[in-house]
């Protein structure tokens, strides 16, 4: 089969491995790819945002199969442009993908359905909001209601915190229209897990969960970023805890998403919070996390092309997927400055040394001739597996210290909280 990946990132390079194991694939394509990803599969020079270029070039080239990985395409209905044009693909279509591209669409979707999650207001009229705001005496998250790379939320210990973030996202533009409607919900406490499932619309799937390390800083301190590093499997995440999330939260939402009339198909993300009074839902992702991918299809056993199309054909009942024993660790290797200003165009150096331990999956790099140079703020993805978390997190240092470029910075702390929390 010849198979077009959509997307950049570290995320796309884990999905472009992961489908070379499959026998089926005779082909691989990757819109628009990376300098690492062109090892693997054949680049092509479309934006992943360009969706109706990409479903005319899928159907030219006549492509058997489109994996549409990131968040914003999703959105934009590219799924809708490839159905149209008789291209099957895997991922929910513009209907389904409001789970992640409206926050306000998915909070009144828990609520009406009775699905756990923090107590909210949604505002569309930046003066009422904060008026709202002004009121609180209890720490809150403001989120902005549409994408925004991961950095639309804000977490507030206090009223003037809630004030600015309220202002920055309607008033200054923060993060353009996707902060003009904002969500004001109840800070939760406790452990957060990441759970991708791939679901058909009926069938759900869990995969290993995973536990992200979001703040740019050793110590969960400094800004948020689109994550510093994650481990698989959480040791938070317990089997009842995974039964209850199965019973009251992954299944209603697949039910809720059918009888809304949008049945999602493809990889739905819940961010979860462990609270005292049980799972909670921080968040809906409408496709695999980045970087939570990189650690977690490495532990995936079986075909995930076989699974893909199950996905699409609604049988994914019908196809046998497992979580592979052991524990896996991706470290971000990031440009200085991130997530804020930074640099690129820098030379790497040491690729070579750390894939002979780890996979090395690229998330910001470019080729220049035979050089290999920094084009992002996440730029590459260390992950090891093995036998145990703590060998995990032991082996993807040992590879990332090889590793180099001009004022790259890595946290020294992935999985810490992890070990800590196993004894």
């Amino acid at each position: 089969m010849r198979i077009l990946v959509v997307g950049g990132g570290g995320r796309e390079h884990a999905i472009v491995r992961k489908l070379k194991e499959s026998p089926r694939v005779t082909a691989l394509y990757c819109a628009p790819g990376n300098g690492g990803i062109a090892a693997d599969a054949t680049c092509v020079p479309i934006r992943a945002t360009e969706v109706e270029r990409l479903a005319q070039w899928a159907a030219e080239e006549k492509m058997d199969y489109v994996v549409v990985a990131p968040d914003d395409p999703l959105c934009m209905g590219l799924v809708d442009e490839l159905q149209k044009r008789g291209v099957p693909a895997f991922g929910p279509d513009r209907a389904a993908a409001r789970i992640e591209g409206s926050k306000v669409f998915a909070k009144d979707l828990m609520k009406r359905y009775g699905i756990p999650t923090a107590s909210y207001r949604a505002f569309d009229d930046a003066q009422a909001a904060l008026a709202y705001v002004r009121g609180l005496k209890t720490p809150v998250a403001v989120k902005a209601d549409g994408l925004a790379l991961g950095k639309g939320v804000i977490l507030c210990r206090t009223a003037a915190q809630a004030e600015e973030a309220v202002n920055d996202m309607m008033c200054k533009d923060r993060f353009g229209a996707s902060g003009r409607r904002v969500v004001v919900e109840e800070w939760l406490e406790g452990p957060e897990v990441s759970v991708l499932c791939l679901t058909d619309g009926r069938t759900l799937v869990p995969l290993a969960s995973a536990m992200d390390h979001k703040r740019a800083l050793d110590g969960d301190q400094g800004l948020n970023t689109g994550g510093m590093g994650v481990i698989a499997p959480n040791p938070f995440y317990t089997e009842a805890i995974a039964r209850q999330c199965m019973s009251e939260i992954f299944l209603p939402t697949v039910r809720a998403m059918q009888s809304e009339g949008c049945p999602f198909r493809g990889c739905l993300y819940f961010g979860l919070m462990l609270t005292a009074q049980g799972p909670k839902v921080i968040e809906y992702n409408c496709r695999f996390g980045d970087p939570e991918a990189q650690a977690v299809l490495p532990l995936l056993q079986g075909d995930l092309l076989e699974a893909m199309l199950a996905v699409t054909r609604g049988e994914l009942d019908q196809v046998p997927l497992s979580v592979k024993p052991g524990a896996s660790c991706c470290v971000i290797a990031a440009s200085g400055g991130y997530p804020e200003h930074y640099e690129t165009g820098k030379p790497i150096s040491g690729l070579e040394q750390a894939q002979q331990t780890a996979q090395v999956f690229h998330a910001g790099t470019r080729r220049k001739g035979g050089a290999l140079l920094t084009a992002g703020g996440r730029v590459l993805g260390v992950t090891a597996t093995a036998p145990t978390l703590s060998q995990a997190v032991s082996q993807a240092y040992e590879a990332a210290r090889h590793i180099s470029f001009e004022g790259m910075h890595m946290r020294s702390d992935i999985g810490a909280r992890a070990l800590r929390a196993l004894g």
